[in-house]
Formats: C-alpha cells, sequence, structure tokens
C-alpha cells in the first residue's frame, strides 16, 4: 500500500510563505515524477508545478507569484515552496506523485493541505 502524506498548509497572511512537504511511504521500487497540484475555491484542480527524478521541472501555465518546487530523493520528499503569498493563493494543495511497485506503475494522490492567505 502506498499513503501519500502531505504537510505544511495552514493560515498565513498576505506576504508571506508556506513550506509544504510530500512524503510517500509504503510498497514504492522507484518514485519517478513527484507534482503538486492546487484547488482553489469554486475552480478545478491545476497543476502548480512538477519535478522528475532528475530534477527537470515544468510549472503550471495558471502559476502566478513565487514558488519553487524541489525534490530530495534521499528522503523520497517533494518541497513546495511559496513565498510572497496573495489571498489568491489560498487552495487546497495535493500532492501528486508516479510510483513504480510490485503492482506496476501508478499516479497516487495525497488528500490534500489547506494553504490560506487572508489578514
Amino acid at each position: 500500500q502506498v499513503q501519500i502524506v502531505e504537510s505544511g498548509g495552514g493560515l498565513v497572511q498576505p506576504g508571506g510563505s508556506l513550506r509544504l512537504s510530500c512524503a510517500p511511504s509504503g510498497s514504492i521500487f522507484r518514485l519517478n515524477a513527484m507534482g503538486w497540484y492546487r484547488q482553489a475555491p469554486g475552480k478545478q484542480r491545476e497543476l502548480v508545478a512538477v519535478i522528475t527524478s532528475s530534477g527537470r521541472i515544468n510549472y503550471g501555465d495558471s502559476v502566478k507569484g513565487r514558488l519553487t518546487i524541489s525534490r530530495d530523493n534521499a528522503k523520497n520528499t517533494a518541497y513546495l515552496q511559496m513565498n510572497s503569498l496573495k489571498p489568491e493563493g489560498t487552495a487546497v494543495y495535493y500532492c501528486n506523485v508516479d510510483i513504480d511497485n510490485e503492482v506496476g506503475y501508478g499516479d497516487y494522490w495525497g488528500q490534500g493541505t489547506q494553504g490560506t492567505v487572508s489578514s
């Protein structure tokens, strides 16, 4: 069984920062691409950024603001650093991970972590 655990969400004032982490665990033979998606109130889930196992990064076309995706392969963890946050950054942030294991290749989603930007 594969479990995806996101952390780092919370309430932050405009101009503040959040650092999200994604830590897959369980049956993992190979950890491939890792990505962050977000779903704002009343909107569909959209890509924020994805990073491959070799470190190549692609940001979503709709991404606004100052953010950086990274990963630590030794820890099997991906991060999303968001700085200078604005209220429009309020969303549930989801981690998506591509994994090879004994049942084959598959995408796995976390339950999400809420990031709220408000004064």
